[in-house]
């Protein structure tokens, strides 16, 4: 079984976190939450979750790292060094970095894992993808690079998690089972 981290700062958009979250888990991928500051983090909307655990209890032996957007969530995620470690470690071991809305602009594009390769972001943040490739699809895939645009595109962003985590038919019985399809 695959196993990936969501990573919750305070500011999170709830719902580019809890779509990956649900998908994935209705796809059979172990999906643990975790809180940068704290374990129990406020999204963008007021919405609480309680993390599974902190950034820092996380287990090496992850397959991948989600990091959902929002401007508070995205600039509370790019404030901290073990996110940033993190993203690098598992780009560099060719695990899943996954981002959505302003995180690809404001976390993972500081790191230098986007450049030359194709991405996407948040309307408006598209110069802050230095050296990358702009598209603007709704999701954007290159090698172990997801991003994605926002709270509109978090469920097919999701699908697209799964298919890479877990293959094209948990994708598409997934898509039946939330009728995206």
């Amino acid at each position: 079984m695959k196993k990936v981290a969501v990573l919750l700062a305070e500011g999170f958009e709830e719902v580019e976190a809890v779509s990956p979250i649900d998908f994935l888990r209705r796809a059979g991928v172990e999906v643990l939450t975790a809180g940068i500051a704290s374990s129990r983090v406020k999204g963008s909307h007021s919405i609480t979750i309680d993390a599974d655990m902190r950034i820092e209890e996380l287990p090496a032996d992850l397959d991948g790292v989600i990091l959902p957007g929002g401007t508070i969530g995205a600039n509370n995620l790019a404030k901290s060094r073990t996110v940033a470690e993190l993203v690098k470690r598992m780009y560099g071991e060719g695990q899943l970095v996954a981002a959505i809305c302003a995180s690809p602009a404001k976390v993972l594009a500081p790191t230098g894992i986007l450049h030359g390769k194709r991405a996407t972001c948040y309307p408006g943040l598209e110069s802050e993808l230095v050296g990358s490739d702009f598209r603007s699809d709704r999701v954007v895939r290159d090698g172990n690079i997801i991003t994605s645009r926002g709270a509109g595109t978090a469920g097919v962003f999701a699908i697209e998690l799964v298919r890479y985590l877990a293959g094209e038919e948990a994708a598409s019985r997934v898509q039946v089972a939330v009728l995206q399809r």
